[in-house]
């Protein structure tokens, strides 16, 4: 396929999330995605915005990323982060369906000579991948298979909540049971296991400021990623990413436990299963926890 699309990274993409950025772009590339990246884009507001910004700094400030992308033209709006992907799609969605909010959005933007009119489509990449893209030609792109590699696919809580059931966020993916990450890992040639705690919460923002609160919630999901004898783990979300792969060490030191299970991102497996580099295109060396079982399996 061929297809542009335009591409709001989000500030994960910056720091600890970069090695999401980096593989996606180079696996769209394989897969004819052409990404455009919104020109001058600010944080979406996720976590701390809805602390101090208030309702209405929470449109400015995403009203203002889509005004910048409406500017280069009428391609859909794609973010590979969970925590961007509620904010901008929920916030396009009232913008585009409510005549005051999108009247004082527009007056807000209007101090910086910006405007937007509702009418981009804001998607997730997974959704993308799994409604235009398709599992299919994933896997025809796929030259060295991960074969044997045992893999437990943790989508978290927010990526399929509360739009992925909804016409406007596709109609792709269940809530309570989504299989979407299961036929990523397959399609790469891996062996996707039985994980129970696909959908559990890591604590999100909460762990990065309090992880004493959350360390437990964090336990119990690597508990179920070695019950289900898994060599690696691996997400859609950046912040699922950085928590579970971060507090390892931590866990360990307070419930005895010796976890030391890569978290790797979709993008990766894929990136390695489509014989790209997998420092350059995959960044795998940009792991806390070293992924060397993801290439030592591509074959």
């Amino acid at each position: 396929m061929t297809k542009t699309l335009s591409y709001y990274p989000g500030c994960s993409s910056q720091g600890s999330g970069m090695h999401l950025d980096t593989s996606l772009r180079a696996v769209m590339a394989k897969l004819g995605v052409t990404l455009r990246d919104v020109e001058d884009w600010n944080c979406c507001g996720a976590s701390v915005g809805h602390m101090d910004g208030g309702h209405m700094g929470m449109f400015a400030l995403n009203g203002r990323n889509l005004a910048n992308a409406r500017a280069a033209g009428p391609e859909d709006v794609m973010t590979p982060c969970a925590a961007c992907y509620l904010n901008t799609h929920y916030h396009n969605e009232k913008i585009r369906e409510d005549d005051k909010i999108r009247a004082d959005t527009n007056e807000a933007l209007a101090v910086a000579g910006k405007s937007y009119d509702g009418s981009l489509h804001v998607r997730h990449v997974c959704e993308v991948i799994v409604n235009e893209v398709g599992v299919d030609n994933v896997r025809q792109q796929v030259t060295k298979p991960l074969t044997g590699l045992k893999v437990a696919g943790w989508v978290g809580c927010q990526t399929v909540r509360p739009f992925a059931k909804t016409d406007r966020g596709g109609m792709w993916e269940t809530y309570d049971d989504p299989q979407f990450l299961d036929d990523f890992i397959t399609a790469c040639g891996a062996e996707a296991v039985p994980f129970k705690g696909k959908t559990k919460c890591c604590g999100g923002s909460v762990s990065v400021m309090s992880p004493d609160k959350t360390m437990h919630l964090m336990k119990d999901i690597l508990d179920e990623v070695k019950s289900s004898g898994a060599e690696v783990v691996t997400t859609p979300c950046p912040l699922c990413q950085t928590n579970l792969e971060m507090y390892q060490t931590e866990i360990n030191k307070r419930y005895g436990t010796d976890f030391n299970f890569p978290v790797v991102f979709y993008t990766q497996l894929m990136a390695v299963a489509m014989g790209l580099d997998p420092v350059k295109d995959a960044a795998l060396h940009q792991h806390l926890i070293p992924a060397d079982c993801v290439t030592a399996r591509a074959k």
